[in-house]
């Protein structure tokens, strides 16, 4: 959410940003919409006025024994109430307009984000490690988890329907290590470690602003007007809400929790495998910080160097992409991808994101610190995922695949694999 005096004074260029990020919103509109609101408002107080005035006077005509004067003064009131209640109706009628076209106006992008209308216009930052080359016929993940026995597609499908899955053994212990490897590098680095509520209010996903533009994407509980959340960005900006917290240092937080997503819309995209499902395990990275354009920039880049640190200790070639402002959701100010190179596809697939927010995410929920003049501010915030499994099982599998059907395992895992140095067919775990 963005102040209304801002969204007066920048219109045309949050119009232009709304028709990039396909934001279906007439910025005319919702000023049209604020002036008559405003209008109603001013309106209603004075009509307020009128009415305290007249029964100051009738109070006064009631101790000076003035009967006449005080029936013609309760008429009078008793008019501008039936104005009130007609004016009260179209003052509410306009805010409930005015708050749901506030809701749909974008974060601004940052001068170095990239024009374009898709993923295809990102741009390539920097591309770090090669692309395996194979001398033999390369597996996708799909056929080397079967062999391996590490996950069982049909029976997902079977049991819970399309884009589900089964983990077992070693295919376990994999989703299991990539985890636990995200978590011990963030630990290391001043991240505190939260397990988070996965259900959560309406409320929640509106502040965080993952409604209501998200809200396709996302599984209701209707019974209990709530919902599954698709990252724990969500509780854990939300852990903040409606506080006033202390920033003399960034609060560095990391969310370990399953997450649940629709995928709706993406019918026919990556549907073989486990790159599109719709339960999946993440390490999100959340920065809360002061309000500082250079301290938020800073920080992008640490979170991404944290993701990228952890795609090194995997031995996964990837590049990093500048994200376009059509592939940019309505809530980011700064975003950048990493991809990871998947072999099955001979291209890079997006398993990691980064994003800066400035304070678009803290004003809806409320999130406030004190400055060195003990003013209250909005506090910056970002995120990143650390790690997100199954998906990363994809590149995993596919770069460390040998001729002879096994698959290395990266020396930062084996610890957590039970000093498992590869992976073959028929084995126990």
């Amino acid at each position: 959410m963005l102040d209304i005096r801002y969204i007066r004074d920048n219109a045309a260029q949050l119009q232009q940003v709304a028709d990039q990020k396909g934001i279906h919103l007439s910025l005319d509109d919702l000023l049209d919409v604020d002036r008559h609101r405003l209008q109603k408002l001013l309106e209603l107080e004075n009509n307020r006025k009128d009415r305290n005035e007249r029964s100051q006077q009738i109070a006064a005509c009631m101790r000076t024994g003035d009967q006449a004067k005080a029936e013609r003064l309760k008429e009078e009131v008793r008019q501008i109430n039936l104005e009130l209640k007609q004016l009260e109706a179209v003052w509410s009628e306009l805010d409930q307009r005015y708050q749901s076209l506030l809701m749909l106006v974008p974060n601004p992008v940052s001068p170095d984000t990239p024009s374009g209308l898709s993923d295809a216009d990102n741009v390539e930052l920097r591309r770090v490690g090669s692309p395996p080359a194979f001398d033999f016929e390369i597996k996708d993940h799909v056929v080397l988890g079967e062999e391996l026995d590490l996950f069982d597609l049909p029976r997902g499908v079977k049991v819970a329907g399309t884009r589900n899955y089964f983990l077992k053994g070693a295919g376990l212990l994999l989703h299991r290590a990539v985890q636990q490897l995200a978590i011990d590098l963030l630990m290391e680095r001043g991240f505190t470690v939260m397990d988070v509520p996965l259900i959560v209010r309406e409320e929640t996903m509106r502040n965080t602003g993952f409604f209501p533009l998200g809200q396709d994407q996302t599984y209701e509980i209707p019974s209990e007007g709530k919902w599954l959340v698709g990252t724990s960005e969500v509780p854990l900006i939300s852990y903040y809400s409606d506080e006033i917290i202390d920033m003399t240092e960034p609060v560095r937080l990391a969310g370990v929790s399953v997450c649940f997503r629709k995928e709706a819309g993406s019918a026919g995209r990556d549907v073989r495998g486990l790159y599109r499902v719709h339960q999946f395990a993440k390490v999100e990275q959340v920065i809360l910080c002061r309000n500082d354009p250079e301290l938020s920039e800073q920080l992008l880049e640490e979170l991404t160097k944290n993701a990228e640190d952890l795609l090194n200790l995997l031995e996964i070639p990837y590049r990093v992409v500048a994200v376009c402002t059509g592939d940019m959701s309505q809530k980011n100010y700064k975003q950048y991808d990493i991809e990871s190179w998947m072999p099955s596809r001979d291209s890079y697939g997006e398993t990691h994101s980064s994003s800066s927010l400035l304070d678009f995410q803290a004003r809806r929920s409320n999130i406030r610190y004190r400055d060195d003049d003990g003013k209250t501010r909005y506090c910056h915030t970002l995120n990143n995922t650390a790690v997100a499994s199954p998906r990363i099982l994809i590149p995993l599998l596919e770069n460390h695949q040998r001729a002879d059907g096994s698959v290395y395992l990266p020396m930062a895992l084996r610890k957590y694999m039970n000093g498992l140095s590869e992976l073959r067919p028929n084995m126990t775990t």
